[in-house]
C-alpha cells in the first residue's frame, strides 16, 4: 500500500489524539481525510508525507517563492502555513497543474526563452503565474512582473521568464 493511501486509512480511521488534528482537503482535485501533527508545514506534508515533491522547500520564510501553491485559487506559500490550516480547503500544487498540459507548455517556454537554469523555482513561478493568468488572461509586462514579485530566480535573469509568459499568454489568448 503506498504512503498516501495510508495516510487516507489512518486519517479515516483513528480516533483523534491529542497530538494528531484531523483535516479534510481536497488535493489537486483529490479528496483526503489525514490526521497531522499540529506543528507540521504544509510543505512538509506534500513532499515528505504525501510524496509531491514539485513544490520545493527554500527560505523557509516565505520571502522566495519556490514552495508556492494555491490555496483555494490564491497564490500562498506552503512554508508559512501548517498543515491543519488547510481543513476545508482546496489545494493545488505544481502536480495538480498538469492535468491539461499547461505546466509542460510554460516549461518548454521558459526553456525555450531562456528562463530556467537550475528549475529550482521554476514550479513555484509557474504557479504565480497561473493565478495570475486566472485574473488577468493577457497580461502586460508589468503585470507579470508584479505576479511575480514574491518569486526569487537565483540563477538567471527575468528577461526570459517574462518572454516565457507573454508567449504563452499570446498562444492561449489568441
Amino acid at each position: 500500500m503506498d504512503e498516501r493511501n495510508l495516510l487516507r486509512e489512518k486519517g479515516s480511521a483513528h480516533s483523534v489524539s491529542a497530538e494528531r488534528i484531523p483535516i479534510s482537503l481536497v488535493l489537486n482535485g483529490e479528496h483526503l481525510q489525514l490526521e497531522v501533527d499540529p506543528l507540521l508545514r504544509l510543505v512538509d506534508l506534500l513532499r515528505d508525507q504525501l510524496h509531491l515533491t514539485g513544490t520545493k522547500i527554500s527560505c523557509g520564510i516565505g520571502r522566495c517563492g519556490a514552495c508556492s501553491v494555491l490555496v483555494d485559487g490564491k497564490l500562498m506559500n506552503a512554508c508559512l502555513l501548517l498543515a491543519y490550516q488547510l481543513d476545508g480547503r482546496t489545494l493545488t500544487t505544481i502536480e495538480g497543474l498538469n492535468k491539461d498540459g499547461k505546466v509542460q507548455s510554460i516549461q518548454q517556454l521558459f526553456l525555450e526563452e531562456g528562463g530556467f537554469q537550475c528549475g529550482y523555482c521554476t514550479p513555484g513561478m509557474i504557479m504565480a503565474v497561473a493565478s495570475m493568468l486566472k485574473q488577468t488572461p493577457n497580461p502586460t509586462e508589468e503585470q507579470i512582473k508584479e505576479a511575480l514579485s514574491g518569486n526569487l530566480c537565483r540563477c538567471t535573469g527575468y528577461g526570459g521568464i517574462v518572454r516565457a509568459i507573454q508567449r504563452y499568454a499570446e498562444e492561449h489568448t489568441g
